[in-house]
């Protein structure tokens, strides 16, 4: 009778922990830095491009966050995908953007491109999604897709 009332003891004190620390977290996660951009990136489309045609597109973000936010890098999918960012944090209430230039010289067809924002968010990570109908040069020998 002992042991089982120290074990729903023990269940009750641990769960109650447990929900505090939930919450802890959760109201941490209301305040971390948080992008909000001003469109929907996912769906950004370049239209149809020649190839070697060069075309770019600034994101536009605020942080919607209690904290500063800190951009560590961003990354592109391809290395005809070249982005640019902001290096100085950007705090609470502040705007920034973050530049993407695709360079289609060697591309041919349908391109879908991911740039990759890595920051102190919460997920770590968000994706910018473009994607472009390359139409071929008539000199043009190469074919790629992603």
């Amino acid at each position: 009778m002992r042991y089982l009332l120290l074990v729903l003891v023990s269940t009750v004190l641990f769960s109650c922990g447990s929900n505090q620390d939930k919450n802890a977290t959760s109201n941490l996660d209301d305040k971390l830095p948080k992008f909000e951009f001003a469109e929907d990136i996912k769906n950004v489309d370049f239209g149809s491009l020649k190839e070697g045609a060069q075309v770019e597109h600034t994101f536009k973000f605020k942080n919607v966050g209690d904290f500063p936010l800190i951009i560590n890098n961003v990354s592109a999918s391809c290395g005809c995908t070249i982005p640019e960012w902001p290096r100085q944090p950007i705090g609470p209430g502040d705007e920034g953007a973050i530049l993407v230039r695709f360079n289609s010289k060697g591309k041919q067809g349908q391109q879908f491109k991911t740039v990759t924002i890595y920051a102190n968010t919460n997920p770590a990570t968000t994706d910018i999604q473009f994607k472009a109908d390359v139409e071929a040069a008539k000199d043009s020998v190469t074919t790629s897709s992603l």
